[in-house]
């Protein structure tokens, strides 16, 4: 089973502490042998869910959605996308060299591309901006990819 990830970046320590233990549930449903977290690796859900994959047995593969992409995640997670990105089984690329919204959108969609099913810690809401939670999961519900949302109740972010 490949399993992808999307979701919001910079929640709060409470929500952070919800969606984690939401996603070590989810990730616990899923049968270790076979299994693939697909993943960009930013710093917020796309990690957790790698971890929590690894944590159970499973196997990562990383989409990088652009060379300047390391670069333009916050210093403080480097050193996670750097154990991350070394453990992963593949790493796919979109060719794009500068982070923008596009390589991020491109990136996703190559994800999506790659996946059984796209788990999205989302709120809800419409994306703050191009290639957003809400853009991954609107092309993934176009694309035929089934889309579990995972959002802890009453939370914002």
């Amino acid at each position: 089973m490949r399993v992808g990830i999307t979701g919001h970046r910079g929640l709060s320590k409470d929500v952070e502490q919800r969606v984690r233990a939401m996603l070590a549930e989810a990730v616990r449903g899923f049968d270790a042998d076979g299994l693939t977290a697909v993943s960009c690796i930013a710093d917020g859900p796309d990690s957790w869910f790698a971890q929590a994959v690894l944590e159970h047995g499973g196997q990562l593969e990383v989409v990088v959605p652009a060379t300047e992409y390391r670069e333009s995640l916050p210093e403080w997670h480097h050193p996670v996308y750097d154990e991350l990105y070394g453990s992963a089984a593949d790493v796919h690329e979109t060719g794009m060299a500068e982070s923008s919204s596009e390589a991020h959108q491109a990136g996703s969609e190559i994800l999506v591309g790659l996946v059984d099913e796209l788990i999205a810690v989302w709120d809800g809401k419409p994306a703050r901006g191009y290639g957003g939670t809400a853009d991954v999961v609107a092309y993934a519900e176009r694309t035929g990819v089934p889309v579990r949302i995972v959002w802890p109740e009453g939370a914002s972010r």
